[in-house]
């Protein structure tokens, strides 16, 4: 009852206006990407560091001045270098597709007190779910209603067995893996029904924070690739 005062909504769902005042506030339901590179561009970017360019340089003289074993070495080393590269970078990019993949497009919700069918993008907080086995959440949600409920969550805990929900008060300090009252989006309804409501959408999901990670992390440089650079110094 204090979850739904604290979100002005109710058992009975939000109305059509309320929901759409909310969707231009909160934003669509939807795990964003910051910027999305194409994987042509991701390997060619391997090439635009300066020690890069003078080893591309040195390979060309090489030929030219009859050194083809000095060339063909330096040439593995910048292409070794930039195979390793770009593997790191496309699996930070791969990494959001699949978050967004989790995303099931469409859901149950409950609006005016009637359960219909909406888009997930389009939930926002304080609208009610319904979900039972087998259904994906598409947002974080408190239950408030639930019968037998078992989550499979492996996808964001990496807890193998289902986990038993309820709809009883937890200590505020409790991780996501102890949110016993919580069910998150992306994860699986392994057995039994319920009805929550929403409380965090989009970004601000705990996948949607995971994503935001993914896209903020600095990839550092493999051992290999620090001996490739040591090494192309060298040649250089």
């Amino acid at each position: 009852k204090e979850v739904l005062t604290k979100l002005r909504s109710s058992e009975h769902g939000l109305n059509g206006k309320e929901a759409s005042v909310r969707l231009r506030k909160y934003g669509k339901n939807i795990i964003e990407r910051k910027h999305k590179i194409h994987p042509f561009l991701i390997f060619l970017s391997q090439f635009t560091d300066p020690l890069v360019i003078i080893l591309l340089i040195a390979t060309v003289i090489s030929f030219v001045i009859g050194e083809p074993i000095d060339a063909i070495i330096i040439l593995i080393i910048v292409v070794l270098n930039a195979i390793l590269g770009f593997f790191q970078e496309f699996k930070a990019e791969r990494s959001i597709e699949l978050l967004q993949k989790l995303t099931v497009p469409n859901c149950k919700v409950i609006r005016s007190g009637q359960e219909k069918l909406i888009s997930s993008s389009l939930l926002v907080p304080g609208d009610v779910i319904v979900f039972e086995t087998g259904d994906k959440i598409s947002a974080d949600a408190r239950i408030f209603e639930e019968s037998a409920l078992r989550m499979d969550e492996s996808i964001l805990t990496g807890e193998s067995t289902p986990v038993t929900k309820h709809t009883a008060p937890i200590g505020k300090q409790a991780v996501v893996a102890e949110r016993k009252n919580i069910v998150f989006s992306g994860t699986t309804v392994a057995s039994g029904r319920g009805k929550a409501v929403v409380i965090e959408t989009g970004m601000n999901t705990e996948m949607g924070k995971i994503a935001q990670l993914v896209q903020s992390v600095q990839a550092g440089s493999t051992p290999l690739q620090k001996k490739l650079k040591k090494l192309g110094t060298i040649l250089g």
